[in-house]
């Protein structure tokens, strides 16, 4: 693979293009607290086998991209800020951000443009499926076509969004970011536990090295994950972005979501005209083998 910067305005954003160079291009946008590394093997695998050339990157604030310097979320009033934040979540309040959801679509299309490609279907997961939907709504002429995982339009809320379980897990993240390499690998492992598919053993050897490999990766300051989760909750619903979405879009949903509730991919697909929506019953947040087997003849063919 290669490896570069790209620049949006001060913001350098670290991409990963996958190749090869004559390859159909996909941008594939991480979700909360994801690095460009932390997309599975066997997606990025298959999508080289079959004449794709996957390019994935780091957004702003995790990896190797640009940190946002920020005073709300310094140690000495980092857990009154999210308390606050959480607050005003609760009661539909505004929420202060260093950046919104918007910014970090900009971020994206950015290395589209660096590496000078004119079109490319898009992917996003999570987060990242809410930052694709503004590149998507916003650059119609520059995409080919749209997947949508584990997504939502709207401002994740109480009804919507996490269950309480993990809800505090991601906020013992926001709480805790100069927590020791070990705390960091083992609240990890119990967030994946919440999320991820059943039945997974995570108390193993691999797991460890590819989580430490993050935390080496992307340094000891944790904070940009408390900036994130800001960025989303206090960036406005996209109902009207969504509603404008021309490309071919597939919707992959997983029935048991306890991040965000399949109702949102239900809402999603009544919003984006002709789109396709698959439900995948014991799929929740994440995407294993064993979901991905069950999806990747139809992302092939979509």
């Amino acid at each position: 693979y290669e490896e570069g910067m790209a620049s949006n305005n001060d913001i350098e954003i670290y991409y990963r293009d996958y190749g090869p160079s004559n390859g159909d291009p996909i941008l594939l946008v991480q979700g909360l607290g994801g690095q460009s590394i932390n997309w599975p093997q066997h997606l990025i695998e298959f999508l080289i086998k079959n004449n794709f050339r996957p390019i994935v990157f780091d957004n702003r604030d995790t990896g190797l991209s640009s940190r946002i310097q920020s005073t709300s979320f310094d140690d000495e009033n980092r857990n009154s800020t999210i308390i606050r934040s959480y607050i005003r979540y609760f009661l539909g309040l505004p929420i202060k951000s260093e950046y919104t959801i918007d910014d970090m679509a900009n971020d994206a299309i950015s290395i589209l443009d660096t590496l000078n490609i004119e079109k490319a279907h898009v992917l996003g997961i999570s987060m990242g499926g809410m930052i694709a939907q503004i590149v998507v709504s916003n650059h119609a002429d520059r995409i080919n076509t749209f997947t949508l995982i584990a997504s939502t339009a709207s401002t994740p809320s109480p009804f919507n969004g996490p269950t309480r379980k993990v809800r505090n897990l991601l906020m013992d993240r926001t709480k805790n970011p100069n927590a020791t390499a070990d705390e960091r690998i083992e609240r990890t492992r119990k967030i994946f536990k919440e999320i991820g598919y059943q039945g997974i053993d995570l108390n193993t050897e691999e797991f460890y090295k590819n989580v430490m490999t993050s935390i080496e990766r992307g340094g000891t300051d944790d904070t940009g994950f408390g900036r994130q989760l800001s960025a989303i909750l206090g960036s406005k619903n996209r109902i009207d972005k969504v509603k404008s979405i021309s490309a071919p879009t597939l919707i992959i949903h997983g029935k048991e979501d306890p991040l965000i509730k399949v109702k949102n991919a239900y809402r999603m697909n009544k919003l984006i005209d002709g789109s396709k929506l698959i439900i995948i019953p014991d799929m929740r947040h994440l995407i294993e083998p064993p979901v991905f087997d069950q999806f990747k003849n139809d992302l092939l063919i979509h």
